[in-house]
């Protein structure tokens, strides 16, 4: 998209950090004014809305004019991804309205499994076929495998939360060496423990962490995001920078240009 390519041109000098590094712990990082040189790619990775789950109370229009809103005010938010529950329909474009408010809109799923819930971005056709994404014991090895062997990338969702996270699960024996690659680390509906619980789980593996701000109202959209090095346009570009490694969680507050009103 030509607003996006003009827009979210980034320096290669940017600021580098660790995926591994706490909010307020990470290092290199610049921020600068719109998404242009000596700054980072913020998305918020974890997004419901009234279109396909049925929790929600947010549009994805009412999301993208929360956004721009928020920008007008000196924040920095480049797009979300959905994240619905338990479904991925290919057929699905917000192609049209993120051209509209020039904010990127992403696509994944939010899917169950027997060690707590995980967010799954690329979801080719393949993957759809070895799984049915309605169920709620969803085989946890094999999502994170198969995501990955078929060219996605699944993250354990709000890790630190009770039976739905994963550190509680790995508390009781799981093992994720091998097996899980990142976590949400950084939750905007959990609480701070939550977060916390999670963020040692990632420090404890070696785990890359994410943002998201689990939105379901549009005033949550953009709370948490994730950093990145690079301009994601698509759901491709996006598991390329997951799978680089070079990310990590930022709140909405972190990213507000210095001086705005």
């Amino acid at each position: 998209m030509s607003w996006l390519a003009s827009e979210a041109r980034l320096s290669e000098d940017g600021a580098t950090a660790s995926a591994r590094h706490a909010p307020g712990q990470r290092e290199g990082q610049t921020i600068s004014s719109g998404a242009g040189a000596g700054r980072r790619f913020y998305l918020d990775l974890h997004s419901h809305s009234t279109d396909a789950s049925d929790d929600a109370g947010g549009t994805v229009e009412g999301y993208l004019k929360w956004i721009v809103a928020r920008r007008k005010r000196g924040y920095v938010v480049d797009g979300f991804v959905l994240t619905e529950h338990r479904q991925f329909d290919p057929a699905v474009s917000y192609d049209a309205l993120a051209e509209q408010y020039e904010v990127v809109v992403l696509r994944g799923a939010e899917l169950e499994t027997e060690v707590g819930h995980v967010l799954v971005y690329g979801i080719s056709e393949e993957f759809s076929r070895r799984f049915d994404l309605s169920s709620v014991r969803l085989p946890s090895e094999e999502i994170f495998r198969v995501a990955r062997e078929t060219g996605g990338f699944a993250v354990g969702a709000h890790a630190g939360r009770a039976s739905i996270g994963l550190a509680e699960h790995v508390a009781g024996g799981y093992n994720v060496e091998g097996v899980v690659e990142a976590v949400e680390t950084l939750n905007g509906g959990s609480s701070d423990a939550e977060n916390a619980l999670a963020l040692e789980l990632a420090q404890e593996h070696g785990l890359g962490c994410v943002g998201g701000s689990d939105a379901h109202y549009v005033s949550a959209i953009g709370r948490c995001l994730t950093a990145f090095a690079h301009p994601i346009a698509s759901i491709e570009d996006l598991v390329a920078e997951l799978a680089s490694g070079d990310y990590y969680p930022i709140t909405i507050e972190e990213t507000r240009e210095a001086g705005s009103a």
